[in-house]
């Protein structure tokens, strides 16, 4: 345990409070997110906790106090400590911040927030297929749209075309009331959202109405050519790997794809392979596809998600682990039953 004091005098109160935030909502966040306790006492403030931790917790205290010329939301504060936490110190990701890519949306702040962020933009811009993969909250949809976005305000493209499997509907919807929009309207609500925040709702909708974008249920996919278009399929962790190469097998001339999915949270039945995890064995040697990883590190969503993401996957290899101990025990078990067996009976 460490502990460390830092104090912003001569006091700014304007800067202070907009740090602190309402009822020290902005200090409770900084708390949750590194693991760390902190007392403040007006301009004083004690850092409490493991040493990387308490470190980075004082730096954030010091950066978020240099931004606070304006209110600080939680959003701010949440992605702030993102990117403090987040540095691209890692070998072949080091300086992926230079050069960023630059996105034409309407919102002007958005960028990668990680380093893997920032080459996952990359990847989609230079790939004509790029398949994001990892945990949830770590931007794969996100930031597919909005690359999405970006090429039809470039005129890269003439339509988007958004695609997921409605999985929990066995693909057979007709038992939904409505027509085919409204029925698979549910399974696409993430990609609805990302659209509506990074257009407006009144030029999303008048794209649906020129067929601009399109949304289409992955089963209904077999037969097309997908010409100019930029192709989501979102969820791929939930198609088969018969759906998986019918979608890859659309691409057609000047058109894009960005497939994203979670394999940890596959929906199929138990006996029935993920055509996502079916396709990174099958493509991973096939140039012109880019294959990239996420990790909890790069979960843009509240402090808690990364560590439940960390938490799933710590229990996954306990649980793998105890399940090879219980194989590896049953196997010896077995031979020596197996010698017993041919002592008790020599030839």
């Amino acid at each position: 345990m460490n502990t460390q004091t830092v104090s912003f005098t001569p006091v700014d109160n304007r800067r202070l409070s907009n740090l602190c935030g309402v009822l020290d909502e902005n200090i409770k966040q900084i708390e949750t997110a590194l693991d760390v306790t902190i007392a403040r006492r007006q301009e004083h403030f004690k850092v409490s906790g493991p040493g990387k931790k308490v470190e980075l917790a004082v730096t954030a205290l010091e950066h978020f106090y240099n931004e606070a010329d304006k209110e600080l939301g939680l959003d701010d504060v949440q992605l702030g400590i993102i990117e403090l936490t987040n540095p691209g110190t890692e070998p072949g990701i080091a300086g992926a911040e230079d050069g960023a890519p630059i996105l034409r949306t309407r919102r002007n702040d958005l960028r990668g927030r990680t380093p893997r962020q920032t080459l996952y933009i990359k990847a989609i811009q230079e790939h004509d297929i790029t398949f994001g993969i990892g945990p949830a909250g770590t931007g794969k949809t996100y930031l597919a749209v909005a690359s999405a976005v970006d090429a039809l305000e470039r005129d890269l493209v003439k339509r988007l075309v958004l695609v997921r499997p409605a999985v929990e509907a066995g693909e057979k919807l007709g038992f939904l009331p409505g027509d085919l929009i409204q029925k698979v309207d549910p399974y696409l609500r993430p990609l609805y959202d990302a659209l509506y925040d990074l257009m407006g709702f009144d030029k999303v909708t008048k794209m649906f109405e020129r067929g601009v974008i399109e949304i289409a249920p992955l089963a209904f996919m077999r037969g097309r050519t997908l010409n100019h278009s930029f192709v989501i399929l979102d969820e791929a962790q939930n198609s088969s790997p018969e759906q998986m190469k019918m979608f890859l097998t659309r691409i057609g001339f000047g058109s894009k794809a960005v497939i994203t999915g979670d394999p940890t949270q596959v929906d199929l039945p138990k006996n029935q392979k993920s055509g996502l995890v079916d396709a990174q064995e099958v493509l991973q040697d096939v140039r012109g596809i880019a294959l990239h990883y996420f990790n909890s590190e790069d979960v843009v969503r509240h402090p808690l998600v990364q560590k439940i993401v960390d938490a799933y996957d710590r229990a996954g290899k306990q649980r793998d682990a105890e399940a090879a101990q219980r194989k590896a025990e049953r196997e010896a078990q077995r031979r020596a039953e197996q010698a017993t067996h041919q002592d008790d009976h020599p030839k």
